[in-house]
């Protein structure tokens, strides 16, 4: 797909190179022409000076072709007012903001603008790393009912399946982190030694689940 990008900092510039190594095609935005530097010799998109939310610019970066579009300059207000430029004015669906305010974070993703807080997100994933295991999840839903938790599986449940670990502890298994791969449970897994468990739960089950990982499976 054909993907719009507007800035190009550090986060502009690395995801439009990744989006190019996925095969997709980048139009990037930047009022500096400066920041294309940061691209590298090897970036085949197309560069656009100009700012993110003036219409001919978005018209020169190819967002009539578009199929998205990330604001991730390091300006609120910018990111914003190009994000809904973007969804409004052109219908582009899939759009995402940076946005450091949470405050205001939270009111666009009500709006339908999907948002990144810089600030909140990197103080989420420090917060998971310092408090103990099931203290913060990985996700939880907006309304707070569903999360996503990451676990390692203690010695106690190698050799177990995991369908029998899902009815126990009252929670699902999205995916298992397995020497280095992802992988999809089925009815027939077993979980290895060194598994990580990714559980989806609803926030009231979650004392059951560690306990459950805690006390080691139950004779069925």
């Amino acid at each position: 797909m054909h993907v719009v990008i507007m800035g190009c900092g550090r986060v502009g510039s690395t995801l439009a190179r990744s989006l190019e190594d996925r095969n997709h095609t980048v139009s990037i935005i930047d009022q500096n022409s400066d920041a294309f530097r940061r691209l590298g010799p090897g970036f085949n998109g197309d560069k656009v000076a100009g700012m993110g939310f003036d219409r001919q610019v978005l018209l020169k970066a190819g967002i009539k072709r578009a199929e998205a579009f990330a604001a991730v300059s390091s300006g609120d207000n910018s990111n914003i007012i190009s994000a809904r430029v973007a969804r409004e004015e052109f219908g582009i669906q899939q759009v995402v903001a940076r946005i450091y305010d949470p405050g205001r974070a939270e009111v666009y993703q009500r709006l339908g603008i999907s948002t990144v807080a810089t600030v909140k997100w990197t103080a989420d994933q420090v917060l998971r790393r310092l408090l103990p295991a099931g203290a913060e999840p990985d996700f939880r839903d907006m309304s707070g009912n569903i999360r996503i938790d990451q676990v390692v599986m203690p010695e106690s449940w190698v050799g177990e399946r995991t369908i029998k670990f899902q009815r126990q502890s009252g929670s699902r298994i999205a995916w298992i982190d397995r020497l280095g791969e992802g992988i999809l449970p089925v009815r027939e897994s077993v979980i290895q030694e060194g598994d990580v468990l990714h559980i989806v739960m609803r926030e009231e089950n979650t004392a059951q689940a560690y306990q459950t990982i805690k006390n080691g499976p139950e004779e069925d």
